[in-house]
């Protein structure tokens, strides 16, 4: 008898794997999916792109606002209690789904729950594993295939696979990556679960970091970092939400910079304007800024920048964007 298996993710993270999963030919009898939520400029409300992809394919679809049946949403957990049920899953998939699971929906499938978590644990458990990779500096990263259990990602490893972290990297480019890699393993995954062929390996109890969600307020530049740190953040906030420094009062999105040899000079001063970019002094080196964006414009090479933006050798950026 196929697998029947159960899925519970929202964004494009999530998408790809149920893509794959589908692809495969496996029986997806429910979708569990974040609701509905307010965007774009007319702030109307928009499915997810997983909801998007179950809805197409004729796949049933459930968004509780919670699972907790003693919660502030019970009448929401009560239905999903009786679509997971029904669906008499033999697993749940997870993937970036923005929920916690309680007991009750670990328990409930007849081989539990796999999450597709992009990391190789116990390094960057979490909200946000593919910003911090690229803010730390990692080389490498992938994707941890695990068996949930209660705690925040502890659960025991079933498949890892590392990728490198290219040196132009950004989270957009890695996530596309990780997301690939995570729709592959977690097809192979299911395909061994389905013959007994997983082999749980617990997590080293050395080497745990936490990858805590990333906040608006983190966007701020500060120059007094070296130039190095400064570039990867850059990196990790593309496309959210944005490294953003405050020049003349106006504050500007930073989009692409490379550190660069160079005297140290006052945190947040030009030192420098040619085509190729704007130097600025950083804590330690100096900071070429490479791609930029003026408030309601466009991101812009900085030759075409600018053009429509005078910035001159001795002009200080703040201290901190507000």
């Amino acid at each position: 008898m196929p697998m029947r298996v159960g899925f519970a993710g929202t964004p494009e993270f999530a998408c790809i794997a149920l893509e794959r999963l589908h692809a495969a030919g496996l029986t997806i009898p429910l979708v569990l999916t974040q609701p509905d939520r307010p965007a774009g400029r007319g702030m109307q409300l928009q499915a997810s792109p997983v909801k998007q992809f179950a809805k197409s394919h004729g796949i049933q679809v459930a968004q509780p606002r919670s699972l907790r049946l003693d919660g502030k949403y019970p009448d929401d957990a009560a239905l999903a209690n009786t679509a997971i049920e029904g669906a008499r899953l033999d697993v749940l998939v997870v993937a970036a789904y923005g929920l916690i699971l309680p007991q009750w929906v670990l328990d409930t499938p007849r081989l539990g729950c796999l999450n597709i978590h992009a990391s190789l644990l116990p390094r960057w458990r979490g909200a946000a594993p593919i910003h911090r990779a690229i803010e730390a500096g990692d080389a490498q990263t992938g994707v941890t295939i695990m068996q949930m259990d209660a705690g925040l990602d502890t659960g025991d490893m079933l498949l890892v696979e590392g990728i490198a972290i290219a040196p132009d990297d950004t989270t957009g480019s890695l996530h596309d990556k990780l997301a690939s890699l995570g729709g592959r393993l977690i097809v192979e995954a299911l395909e061994l679960a389905a013959c007994g062929g997983l082999k749980p390996v617990k997590q080293p109890e050395a080497g745990v970091t936490y990858a805590h969600k990333i906040e608006k307020s983190e966007a701020a530049v500060d120059w007094r970092q070296p130039a190095e740190a400064i570039a990867r953040r850059i990196r990790a906030f593309d496309p959210f939400p944005g490294a953003a420094a405050t020049l003349d009062g106006e504050t500007i999105k930073l989009w692409g910079a490379q550190a660069m040899p160079g005297r140290d000079g006052e945190p947040g001063r030009v030192q420098a304007v040619s085509p190729s970019g704007v130097d600025v002094s950083c804590g330690q080196g100096v900071l070429r800024l490479t791609h930029l964006q003026r408030a309601g414009g466009k991101r812009l090479a900085a030759t075409d920048f600018l053009r429509g933006f005078e910035i001159k050798p001795g002009m200080a950026f703040a201290p901190r964007a507000a």
